[in-house]
């Protein structure tokens, strides 16, 4: 019997893997009315991800491929493979309209340039402390700490290895996990309680989940004006990162 329920997800993986990301966001969303939503669902998901990660690491004895060296999880490497990161980056961009982003007026595309430059700047200060000296792997962490799709798609484009486009992408979940539990107890002191507001705030942090998931806690209202910019930050950083960014960093690195 134990063999009838275990085989067909074994067979099929990425329908287990649908089915752990949902009991994940389900138990997340559990945890987080127990915190009365400050603490977004979407960020104790993605702690709950990485302890499982850490877990598979850990029981199969590889320290690599996290849970999805386990073969009844294995559908965990499709779901998280490049194609369907790939699939997040287009759809994400697909709804952006330039008409959208003028609402935010000046003060929103100034914020996003120097939400991108910033987060930049500081991850390469970061990869250069820790040793990475050469220009494609602190661009890479540099892009990384964009958000965590700027990081990948950074590290193919100038040829990173496999080990810098993982902590480049750790980087930006780190991130990620943080914007979300900080913005509700920044908001009050930023003014973090108008559209426009929530527009520049979206285009400084980026990392269009981080955001929305903070912005949600904060007030639901403010969402869909903190997302429109942030949406066009992973777009600019995808655009900036590997060309203007990355040229600028091996001028200076060598």
């Amino acid at each position: 019997m134990m063999d009838m329920i275990i085989t067909p997800f074994t067979k099929y993986g990425l329908v287990m893997a649908f089915l752990i990301v949902g009991v994940v966001m389900y138990i997340s969303g559990l945890v987080s009315k127990l915190t009365n939503k400050r603490i977004a669902g979407s960020a104790i998901a993605i702690i709950i991800g990485l302890i499982l990660a850490y877990i598979g690491g850990v029981v199969s004895g590889t320290g690599k491929g996290g849970i999805a060296n386990i073969p009844l999880f294995s559908g965990i490497s499709v779901m998280g493979g490049s194609m369907l990161r790939d699939y997040c980056i287009i759809s994400t961009a697909f709804g952006a309209r330039m008409s959208e982003i003028k609402k935010a007026g000046a003060a929103g595309i100034i914020s996003l340039f120097v939400g991108v430059i910033s987060a930049y700047i500081v991850g390469v200060i970061i990869a250069i402390m820790f040793g990475y000296s050469d220009a494609a792997s602190a661009a890479t962490i540099g892009a990384g700490a964009v958000t965590f799709i700027v990081g990948p798609v950074t590290g193919a484009a100038v040829g990173a290895s496999s080990e810098v486009v993982a902590l480049s992408i750790a980087a930006g979940v780190v991130k990620s996990i943080l914007v979300m539990i900080l913005t509700p107890f920044v908001a009050k002191p930023v003014g973090l309680n108008n559209p426009k507001s929530a527009m520049v705030y979206g285009g400084l942090m980026g990392t269009t989940s981080g955001t929305a998931a903070g912005l949600a806690a904060t007030d639901a209202r403010l969402v869909p004006y903190g997302a429109m910019t942030a949406t066009f930050y992973t777009g600019l950083g995808c655009l900036l990162c590997p060309s203007v960014l990355f040229l600028i960093t091996k001028a200076i690195l060598g």
